[in-house]
């Protein structure tokens, strides 16, 4: 799955981006003090977990690492997670239990699927690493061989011819 790198983003962008995190986080939940009981406690479940999510996706953003874009999936699905329950907590007795029961496996089947990603992409890049030292030791295997073949020509030959022959072959060969 290659894609192409983003474009690198300066400690200033980095930085004002953070703040902008921070000052949409701190609107929203100011929003949420109009409201009361449980209605506020979805609308801070909803802030907090849009600023958890938007501050990993920034750091995946500013530093490209498989780790960093599994956090960013795994911070959606604990947010997600976290509103769901919020919301489950409006119902009672067994529907309340099954809603919880529903909103924990949604919140499992996004992690695993997180997991999977990072473990796909981890071996994607370990088989890229094989194939790169797989055709790195092909190319030495034939320089190898190469240089056999023009080692064996100078030795036909004598004196200087032989010495700046060899010397030649060398160089061409990277075996000095």
């Amino acid at each position: 799955m290659a894609t192409a790198a983003p474009a690198a983003m300066s400690k200033e962008e980095h930085k004002a981006a953070k703040d902008r995190i921070e000052v949409d986080y701190k609107a929203a939940k100011a929003s949420c003090d109009s409201l009361s009981g449980n209605a506020k406690d979805i609308c801070v479940a909803e802030a907090k977990g849009k600023e958890k999510v938007a501050k990993a996706e920034l750091e995946a953003a500013y530093k490209p690492t498989e780790k960093n874009r599994y956090d960013a999936r795994v911070a959606k699905a604990e947010a997600d997670y976290a509103v769901a329950k919020e919301k489950c907590d409006d119902r009672a007795g067994d529907d309340k239990k099954i809603c919880m029961k529903e909103a924990k496996a949604v919140e499992t089947r996004a992690k695993a699927d997180a997991k999977a990603n990072k473990k796909t992409a981890s071996a994607e890049t370990t088989a890229a690493k094989k194939s790169y030292d797989a055709q790195r030791d092909a190319a030495e295997d034939k320089r190898d061989a190469d240089y056999a073949v023009a080692k064996a020509k100078c030795d036909t030959l004598a004196g200087d011819a032989k010495d700046r022959c060899i010397s030649d072959a060398k160089a061409r060969y990277g075996k000095q």
